[in-house]
């Protein structure tokens, strides 16, 4: 009897959840597609390198909807059954919430060694690859993106303008670059070839022009510099087509794993900011994935509330729910990355809150002892005493 209970509460919370994590993480990929789609039409990236970035980008989206999945399905499962007071006729039939509970630690101990995985494997692995093949498409700008007779303006502090792109897209010809790398005196460049050359070890480009010269003027507009060259490098600031302004750098804090971490943090040439950043990234990485134990607790204490059978109820309950989980969990990094809280205390702030207000529910509606806010008794007594009074 137990197991064919366990498989039925297990099949009204498993179905929603796989359907809600794909549709919020479709949801979130939405958000990249116009900038995917760009990469794709004007910038002439394959369907092959925008279907890789998809996949890089996925990991970092499901680390947030594997949870909030969790915690609507949970919601939505139980709450139709307590709707249609199947949950009462168990209670009825002796069955404690402890008992019907263990179907729903089933599904929050799979979402939690999913995140788990996610996190700590899947996550760095994807931003790592994301950066990798973002500079690799960026070097062949000379031959997608860079049009010939067209103004490009996409390097940050240079202003390319190229008269021919031939064919086979190698090189550009007859090119103009305004330079203002150089501060208060930019440069205007002439030359009759350009290339674009990556550096795979330091993660920069460079673009080397060919027979040409250099003409800058001073800020008084009083002195003239020409420079003749056979060859000349203008280093170029690639900045991602997914995040305005980041620059491709050396791994990030979330592009290493755990051990990556501990091992950066063990460094001695760390400043304070880059420690704490390193702390409370590898405190993510744990205190994220317990956030479904959370939301497995408070979705049964909210679940199993007697009320109408409708599975809008329990996906509004589950996104406030959320909301104020992300709103607490945002505040404790800030604060831990100001460094008036500990990196710890901040990572794992929202956790502590929820955990003990969760057990509290759970507990209370186990033992049925949570306390009913009667507000329509309270408001039919205001109203019946004003209508008894009359006007003098």
């Amino acid at each position: 009897m137990f197991k064919t209970i366990d498989r039925y509460i297990l099949k009204e919370i498993a179905f929603p959840f796989f359907l809600i994590l794909f549709v919020l993480t479709f949801v979130l990929l939405m958000g990249k597609i116009l900038q995917l789609m760009d990469m794709m039409v004007n910038k002439g990236v394959s369907v092959i390198d925008i279907a890789r970035l998809v996949f890089y980008l996925s990991p970092s989206l499901l680390i947030f909807t594997v949870p909030i999945s969790l915690l609507i399905s949970i919601l939505m499962g139980l709450g139709r059954l307590s709707g249609d007071n199947e949950i009462t006729v168990l209670k009825a039939s002796g069955i404690s919430l402890y008992r019907i509970s263990h179907p729903v630690a089933l599904v929050s101990l799979f979402a939690f060694v999913m995140t788990i995985i996610v996190g700590f494997f899947l996550v760095p692995y994807g931003n790592f690859a994301t950066k990798n093949l973002l500079f690799r498409l960026s070097t062949q700008k000379a031959t997608i993106g860079i049009k010939e007779k067209v103004f490009n303006d996409d390097f940050r502090g240079v202003l390319l303008y190229a008269e021919k792109v031939p064919v086979h897209g190698d090189f550009m010809e007859d090119v103009f670059v305004y330079d203002e790398h150089t501060g208060k005196e930019p440069s205007t460049i002439v030359a009759k070839k350009a290339y674009l050359v990556a550096n795979t070890a330091s993660l920069a480009v460079i673009m080397r022009l060919e027979n040409g010269s250099s003409h800058t003027v001073d800020a008084n507009l009083e002195h003239y510099r020409k420079m003749d060259f056979s060859t000349y490098d203008v280093k170029l600031d690639i900045e991602s087509s997914l995040s305005a302004g980041e620059k491709i750098k050396v791994k990030g804090s979330t592009e290493m794993t755990a051990r990556e971490l501990v091992e950066k943090m063990k460094g001695r040439d760390l400043d304070e900011t880059a420690a704490r950043e390193l702390a409370i990234e590898l405190n993510k990485k744990l205190s994220i994935p317990f956030s479904c134990a959370v939301f497995g607790i408070i979705g049964i204490a909210l679940g199993v509330r007697a009320h109408r059978p409708t599975k809008s109820r329990g996906f509004t309950v589950g996104l406030f729910t959320v909301l104020i989980y992300y709103v607490l969990q945002l505040g404790g990094e800030a604060l831990a990355e100001t460094g008036r809280i500990s990196p710890a205390v901040g990572a794992w702030a929202a956790n502590i809150i929820f955990i003990v207000i969760s057990v509290y529910l759970f507990i209370a509606v186990a033992r049925e002892r949570l306390p009913e806010f009667k507000i329509r008794a309270d408001l039919l007594k205001i109203l019946t005493r004003g209508k008894g009074r009359r006007p003098s």
